[in-house]
């Protein structure tokens, strides 16, 4: 992922996306660098528009709903019955392991 995130930071300097510039960012992060991921990273990013990428990218949160208490009640006796069932079936898949 800092390989991602340091050619964000070139990105927002302005400065070209290549090699050298993520290889020096990562080094002063004191990150190891990869130099077969640096390379596939600066080819991957090559042609592509940063900035419409982030823009598509971007998804706008929305709060949920609020449920209501009755509902909340019965989504939990139904989660706890299927997970129930599920640790029934493992059970029973184990089982058939061992004759």
């Amino acid at each position: 992922m800092e390989y991602v995130y340091a050619s964000l930071v070139l990105h927002a300097a302005g400065k070209k996306v290549d090699e050298a510039g993520l290889t020096n960012i990562l080094k002063a992060a004191g990150a190891q660098v990869d130099e077969a991921r640096v390379k596939a990273l600066v080819a991957t990013l090559e042609g592509v528009n940063i900035d419409e990428a982030i823009k598509s990218a971007a998804v706008p949160v929305a709060a949920a709903p609020a449920a209501a208490p009755a509902a909340k009640v019965e989504e939990k006796k139904e989660e706890k019955k299927v997970e129930e069932k599920k640790e029934e079936e493992a059970l029973a898949g184990l089982s058939a392991l061992f004759g």
